[in-house]
């Protein structure tokens, strides 16, 4: 019984110092502190901030707005619309001084009050235009994403937006291009000497960024603009600056490799035996594929461009050299189907016989047969051909010159074709590791 009572007292002595410790406020073993956030606390700060306070009147006479842009992703760049629609968002940040406030304000303790939110509806805040938008030109806003306002007078937006910009398209090597496009941001109705707008930071702002499946990011950059003029005033303005590089591989695979294949269909049509009856049949198909290329080429860029597209310029070219090769085509056939009763001009004659057929290593051959006796008495037919210099005038045919003209414009076609390609390869690509 004295053990139990000696027990309560002992409880009774350490709740009888408890109690009045968290009754003023403070934790155990301490004193008193401010009081904790309440709603209530807030309030109370709020009419007591905004008191007399106008949306429409400027914080001070020059506004110093520091503004960055965070990228989340690029959505499309069309060059042929020449547009880019990006996803993202721009925080802005300046100073409100009359949304200042201290910890004793109005006789009350308002140290865990860190911030107070509005919306644009309630505070004070700064004009600002996308320059170049295609989608539509207004002054940014966003009623949904509140201001996060200091207790030092420090207001932070970031009104988040999908911005459809115009974008000047460089197609020159196009498809293993890059591009560089703007984000033009402009103050609207405050000039230069009220707003001033300034870069947080030297490049966009990629930390929630997410690649695009066919444009790789390359760089990015954020400055000050040269003061734009409308009328009689000069308004501030920052341009972000986004420079994307194509992907390879749905092209190369796609576009590249497809066209350089069907260039070298070209020259094939001098190997089929002109009495086979395709030749010109494939002669015109591999012209047809060409031009359908070309077309479905130039629906895919713009028709405006300032420069000259090397893979369109190579592209016709091939398709001037399938419009030749169907042309020597009829000439081959021509001369095939000539008969022993038309008489080969002599200067047609000497050309294809004397320079042509030299040029290209062509001889006409003769094969005869001969028996001969080997030492089993067995017999065997050996093939002689006769490469001597007898391939005397008289005795070249129709169907000779047009054997030495296929043999001749496979190879010179061959060479065109290759050489070109190559050439081609060469200056789109040394472009895209230049720019690695």
């Amino acid at each position: 019984m004295e053990y139990l009572f000696r027990e309560l007292l002992i409880m009774f002595i350490v709740l009888s110092r408890i109690v009045p410790v968290y009754s003023a406020g403070g934790p155990p073993g301490g004193g008193g502190g401010p009081p904790a956030y309440s709603m209530d606390l807030e309030t109370t700060l709020r009419n007591i901030v905004f008191t007399n306070y106008s949306t429409q009147q400027r914080p001070s006479e020059k506004v110093v707005v520091h503004v960055s842009f965070t990228l989340l992703t690029i959505n499309d760049l069309n060059i042929k619309d020449q547009t880019m629609s990006t996803t993202g968002y721009l925080t802005l940040r300046w100073i409100d001084s009359r949304l200042k406030w201290d910890s004793t304000l109005g006789g009350n303790d308002y140290s865990n009050v860190k911030f107070l939110f509005s919306t644009e509806s309630y505070v004070w805040r700064p004009a600002l235009i996308v320059e170049n938008s295609v989608a539509d030109v207004k002054i940014l806003s966003d009623s949904n994403t509140p201001m996060r306002i200091r207790n030092n007078g420090v207001i932070e937006w970031s009104p988040m937006g999908l911005y459809v910009v115009s974008c000047e398209s460089d197609i020159t090597y196009y498809p293993v291009d890059s591009q560089t496009c703007y984000i033009k941001i402009s103050s609207w109705g405050y000039t230069s000497g009220e707003i001033d707008l300034k870069s947080k930071s030297s490049t966009i702002l990629l930390g929630f960024y997410s690649p695009n499946g066919e444009w790789d990011l390359l760089s990015t950059s954020s400055e000050a603009s040269a003061a734009k003029t409308r009328g009689d005033f000069s308004f501030s303005s920052l341009t972000f600056t986004v420079r994307v590089q194509r992907r390879l591989l749905f092209h190369t695979l796609n576009t590249m490799f497809p066209v350089a294949l069907m260039a070298f269909l070209i020259p094939m049509v001098f190997k089929l035996h002109p009495d086979a009856g395709e030749k010109i049949g494939f002669a015109l198909t591999v012209l047809l594929a060409y031009a359908v290329y070309l077309t479905m080429i130039s629906d895919s860029i713009p028709s405006t461009s300032f420069t000259p597209c090397y893979l369109s310029i190579y592209l016709v070219f091939i398709l001037a050299l399938s419009s030749i090769s169907v042309l020597c085509t009829i000439l081959v056939l021509n001369f095939n189907f000539g008969t022993d009763d038309e008489p080969i001009p002599n200067a047609t004659r000497i050309f294809l016989v004397s320079l042509v057929a030299k040029l290209i290593c062509w001889k006409r051959k003769n094969c005869c047969q001969r028996a001969r006796k080997v030492a089993d008495s067995s017999v065997e037919l050996v093939e002689e051909f006769d490469s001597k210099k007898e391939t005397k005038e008289e005795n070249i045919t129709w169907q000779d010159l047009s054997n030495i003209l296929d043999r001749a414009f496979f190879l010179l076609f061959t060479i065109v074709i290759t050489f070109s390609t190559c050439i081609f390869i060469a200056v789109v690509f040394t472009q895209r590791v230049t720019e690695e």
